[in-house]
């Protein structure tokens, strides 16, 4: 198997964790906190892992990826660098 195609596969893995950590992190959070908290949890358990889902399909292409989650590519830029995601780890060479 070549690198790019096990970089692939490793990169597919690691979301794979993410998300499941995501709704293991969900089930032990308490239910008794109140509806933003919750609000704020599931979003910071779930925004990284599907921004860098979208990066990965789109070569780390930024209008295309925010065109696959439906928001606006600048609202997509602000959320890179607030989640301090590495854009260029996706850049084709």
């Amino acid at each position: 198997m070549g690198s790019h195609l096990r970089r692939e596969k490793k990169q597919k893995e690691d979301r794979k964790i993410s998300f499941e950590q995501a709704i293991k992190e969900l089930e032990d959070f308490s239910i008794n906190s109140n509806e933003k908290e919750l609000y704020r949890f599931i979003l910071a358990a779930v925004e990284k892992p599907l921004i860098e889902m979208a990066l990965e399909k789109t070569g780390g292409n930024q209008l295309k990826a925010a065109k696959i989650l439906g928001i606006n590519r600048n609202t997509l830029h602000s959320k890179i660098k607030k989640l301090r995601i590495n854009v260029s780890r996706w850049k084709r060479s």
